[in-house]
């Protein structure tokens, strides 16, 4: 009995840490099929297949929060390419955050 009473704030505590991991999860959710139509423009210079092309990074499978920061940095002009710059500043944060949910998802084609 003593030994079940010991392991109750470690299973409290596992319990807060996923409903706070849950909520941040979800926080950032943005909305896939928005990001599937702002992907077209990118997809222009960025190959849709996941394929680095020239010098053009591949952005396909990219981790979600990877792909807010930099376009926030550019977006914030803390990265120098005028083209990125752009784009960036016209997105919303709803618009990047669609984007960078969609191009996580998408997997590179071999």
């Amino acid at each position: 009995m003593k030994s079940a009473f010991l392991a109750l704030p470690a299973l409290i505590a596992f319990c807060v840490a996923w409903l706070v991991q849950m909520e941040a999860a979800s926080a950032r959710k943005g909305d896939r099929e928005l990001g599937q139509y702002l992907a077209s423009e990118c997809v222009s210079c960025h190959q849709a297949s996941g394929r680095q092309s020239g010098g053009v990074p591949s952005i396909t499978g990219w981790p979600d929060e990877q792909f807010v920061a930099v376009m926030l940095s550019y977006k914030n002009k803390e990265r120098d390419n005028q083209v990125m710059q752009t784009i960036a500043a016209r997105l919303s944060n709803e618009e990047i955050d669609a984007l960078a949910l969609y191009f996580a998802e998408q997997k590179q084609q071999k």
